[in-house]
């Protein structure tokens, strides 16, 4: 049994650092979003940082109607990137994870 402990916390270890690659991988993956009329454009990182925002001109004369874009582009970005993040740090959890019984959190 002891010896089953170690071997579950030594796998427990490599899934950690699986996972802190993982992030640092997904600092590289881009995530680009644009509005339906590609009036603005924005690129996320899969850890969900700002990397680019493009702006038509014509977004520019009316500040409200930006600043609506933004909102509605930046939060479809960062969904899209969420998943992305979510799904990559699931799959290497799930695949590191020591089998437990009873405990398929990820199935």
């Amino acid at each position: 049994m002891f010896g089953d402990m170690m071997n579950m916390m030594g796998k427990l270890k490599e899934t950690q650092k699986k996972v802190e690659e993982t992030k640092k991988r997904l600092d590289t993956v881009l995530v680009d979003t644009s509005s339906n009329d590609d009036k603005l454009k924005i690129t996320l990182t899969a850890n969900r940082t700002i990397k680019s925002i493009e702006i038509d001109d014509e977004l520019l004369k009316d500040k409200e109607q930006l600043e609506d874009y933004l909102i509605l582009t930046l939060n479809k970005a960062i969904e899209k990137a969420t998943k992305v993040n979510e799904t990559e740090l699931a799959a290497v959890a799930k695949d590191g994870m020591p089998s437990i019984p009873g405990m398929d959190l990820f199935k």
